[in-house]
Order: C-alpha cells, then structure tokens, then sequence
C-alpha cells in the first residue's frame, strides 16, 4: 500500500514538483492538491492520510496554523523556501524539513523517514514489509517475498523468487531493522528469511536453490529457531 498524501501549497509550480517526486519514487500517492489551508483543514477534518506536504508561508491561514488545528496528527513535512522556520518545525515534532529547491535525493531521504517512523510506530512484530532504495527509487520489499540477504562491502543483495535488488547498506545495520520474528543472521553476511529454509546439510542451508553458509556462532541459534521433530 502506498503512502497516502496531500500537498498544501500556493504555488501550483511547487505542488507540480512535488507531484512529480512523488510519482517518481513510486511509494506516494498524491491524493489531493490544496492552495490554501482552510480548504486542506475541511478535507482533513473527515478524511485521513498518512501524510502532509506543508508549505508553510501561504495567504491566510499559514502551515503552522493548520498544524495547530489539525483534529488528529499525520506525518508531516514541511517545504519552504527560509530556514528560520526549523525551530518551530522542532516544536511540532514533523518528519521532515524540505528548504526549496531540493533535489530529488533530499526528497528520498524524507520519504525514507517517513516509511521509518511508520514502521517504529507500529512495531516490529508487526513489521510485514520494509522499504529499500534501489535504481533511484523506494521499492516495498514483503517480508514473505524476501529469501534472504547477502552482503556485498558496503552494499547489500536482497533475494527474491524473481528479482534481485541491491541498495547502499550493511548486514550489521539491517540486523537491528528487519523483523526478528521473520528474519534471523546465519552468517556475517548473510540473514536469512527462516520461513523460506528447505533444508540444513551440516553447516549449509538451502533457499530456494541457494547455498548458504552458517558460522558456528550462528549454527546453535538456527537449531533452536527451527522445529525439529
């Protein structure tokens, strides 16, 4: 599912740009576009969404004051032009703060921290997914198309039944963010979708045709996560 939006911004060239990050990156719907606050504050006030472009300096009723209205709390990151405004975006608690022009990158970025503190909201025991940058955009990965991840330096190869996706990361930092519930380390360079195993030769797991080692500090850990009759 993607992350449901909308822009509240004056400028129709700014809310245009927008739009196009969002429909660039693939993981944001854009649902409606709004040119004041007064007209995004009635929409909000019977509809729901997971997050908010906010500009901040608008005719009327200005970004800060929409926050201040706002019946229930989604993620939101402000876009403005001035740098004064990251105190009080501070004391808002938003996600993010995008100071116009920014690049697609810094964009992504933003994204990514909105998908991370969804996920933490949540939990991870009901983490089913998670988000990674690859190609240049943000792809959903599903835990259950996941079989499991290699490590390459500093990047790493996520193995699905049908594709294979690389992304800037490390084995060590994606240990602390997949679900344990799902996803457990066999290797210093691998971690494996424990659900996917079809069997376990010695000191060698098999995926899906895939070959891989386990370490003896990780041997005694796979044993008791398995159920062995």
């Amino acid at each position: 599912m993607k992350i449901q939006s909308i822009i509240v911004e004056d400028l129709q060239v700014a809310a245009d740009f927008l739009k196009r990050f969002c429909e660039k990156c693939g993981v944001v719907e854009v649902i409606h576009h709004f040119l004041n606050a007064e007209d995004a504050l009635h929409y909000l006030k019977d509809n729901v969404v997971d997050l908010i472009f906010l500009d901040v300096e608008m005719p009327g009723v200005s970004g800060f004051e929409l926050l201040d209205q706002l019946v229930y709390t989604p993620q939101v990151i402000l876009t403005t032009s001035k740098t004064e405004y990251a105190y009080n975006a501070f004391q808002y608690n938003v996600t993010d703060y995008l100071k116009k022009p920014f690049t697609y990158q810094r964009f992504l970025e933003a994204i990514q921290k909105v998908s991370k503190k969804s996920e933490q909201e949540n939990g991870n025991a009901e983490q089913d997914h998670l988000f990674i940058k690859s190609d240049g955009k943000l792809i959903r990965l599903h835990n259950d198309d996941i079989l499991f991840i290699e490590s390459m330096g500093d990047y790493v190869k996520f193995i699905t039944p049908s594709k294979k996706y690389i992304t800037h990361n490390t084995i060590k930092n994606l240990e602390t963010k997949v679900n344990p519930q799902v996803f457990m380390k066999v290797h210093r360079s691998y971690i494996v979708n424990f659900t996917k195993i079809n069997d376990i030769q010695e000191n060698v797991l098999f995926i899906n045709g895939n070959m891989i080692p386990i370490s003896k500090t990780h041997k005694s850990g796979v044993m008791q996560k398995i159920n062995i009759i």
